[in-house]
């Protein structure tokens, strides 16, 4: 029996410690019997702040910005070689409503070398004019050959391109280019042996092309040992292939900086789409340049053989536009011109109203140089109601300053 005794004896005591334990427990705050669950959903457990993800959204284009117009081809004309030339740009300027022309164009007289040298006081006139605008361009045709207009034989012209050839005529070229420099347009582009491929001239290429263009290469070089020069060298045919295939007589990259061409609205019967398409035409000069590397120009262009055309008129024009000459100037005399030319009223009309709609940048003044003198002013007296007016040619007037006039009645003095 005692062992059964000890044991209910062990479990009063084990009874009895526990309720002690509880009743202590329920004394310690957060401890009681059941409150540790209630006081763990109560107690805020600190977390770490989780950043939002941003929503993407579609960038914002900007409004595009206008694209401004690429610039139009800078526009001339031919009006005269001498200093007549330079005021009537301000004259035509007038007729087109405001767009001042930025290219002014003259020749030099191929019948003796003196002339082709510049004689003393030719070039003052246009010299001062290409000064006063840094904008503007002075485009000069050069011989390169004397008697260039007198018919000379084949045979002739071949002894005359051999001899260039060999260096015999550097010397002119030489003070032509001293003479261009010291009259302050050193930037000159020179429309050297124009219209080579045809038979017009006596600087022609096809009595002897490999001479010819070793005769260019050499005025070319002299030209550009003269310190101070900035010239541009014009190479420019006639459109089509005339005499010669004028891609025969091209001299070669180094000494060429601008392919141009002459396009007149010739032959008879010759659509403007034609003179784009025909061999050696518009096309394969655009095409040409375009493989050299080269900007193009039409130094000489205008109406001819069919008359007042205004679809040739509209044509030459959008071609401009597209393929962006560095220059143009039409050639303004009859039957080429719209200006001074009244028989091609329909063409002048398209000429007029296409160019005077664009504007030009404004006038840049450039300080003259003062050792450069001031040309010497041409008199224009007016028509004189009594007399008529003899046409003696252009070099004369220049030089006597005006036209001679004779009276009416001159013979009422002997009677």
């Amino acid at each position: 029996m005692a062992p059964q005794q000890r044991r209910r004896g062990r479990w009063a005591v084990y009874v009895a410690a526990g309720l002690l334990v509880a009743a202590a427990l329920t004394l310690v705050p957060g401890l009681a019997v059941g409150a540790g669950v209630e006081e763990a959903t109560e107690t805020p457990v600190p977390t770490t702040p989780v950043p939002a993800v941003p929503v993407p959204t579609a960038p914002v284009v900007p409004p595009a910005l206008p694209v401004p117009p690429a610039p139009q081809p800078a526009f001339g004309a031919y009006l005269h070689y001498s200093p007549l030339g330079v005021l009537r740009m301000a004259e035509i300027s007038q007729w087109l409503n405001g767009p001042q022309p930025r290219v002014g164009r003259s020749y030099l007289p191929g019948d003796r070398w003196s002339n082709i040298e510049g004689a003393p006081g030719f070039l003052d006139a246009w010299a001062n004019w290409r000064r006063e605008r840094a904008d503007r361009m002075f485009v000069l045709n050069v011989p390169m050959l004397e008697r260039n207009e007198e018919g000379l034989s084949d045979a002739e012209v071949r002894a005359l391109l051999r001899r260039g050839a060999a260096g015999e005529f550097d010397p002119h070229y030489r003070r032509l280019a001293e003479r261009l420099v010291e009259s302050g347009v050193p930037d000159t582009i020179l429309v050297l042996g124009w219209e080579m491929n045809g038979v017009t001239y006596t600087h022609r290429c096809g009595p002897d092309p490999e001479a010819w263009k070793t005769y260019w290469n050499r005025i070319v070089t002299t030209m550009r040992s003269v310190p101070g020069q900035r010239f541009r060298f014009d190479f420019t045919p006639s459109r089509g292939r005339d005499a010669v295939p004028w891609t025969d007589c091209y001299p070669g990259d180094a000494t060429v900086d601008i392919i141009g061409m002459d396009a007149y609205d010739q032959p008879h019967g010759l659509s403007f789409d034609g003179q784009v398409t025909e061999p050696y035409g518009l096309q394969k000069h655009v095409e040409f340049a375009k493989e050299h590397g080269k900007p193009i120009s039409y130094p000489e262009w205008g109406l001819f053989r069919n008359g007042d055309n205004p679809e040739y008129m509209r044509g030459m024009l959008a071609w401009m536009d597209v393929h962006k000459p560095l220059y143009h100037t039409i050639t303004d005399y009859c039957p080429h011109g719209v200006w001074q030319c009244r028989q091609n009223p329909k063409a002048a009309e398209v000429y007029r109203t296409v160019l005077s709609g664009r504007s030009e940048p404004e006038p840049v003044p450039v300080p003259l140089p003062s050792s450069v003198p001031t040309p010497r002013p041409v008199p224009t007296a007016p028509p004189h109601p009594d007399c008529s007016p003899l046409n003696l040619g252009d070099w004369v007037e220049y030089w006597l300053g005006g036209r001679l006039c004779i009276r009416f009645d001159w013979w009422s003095r002997f009677r």
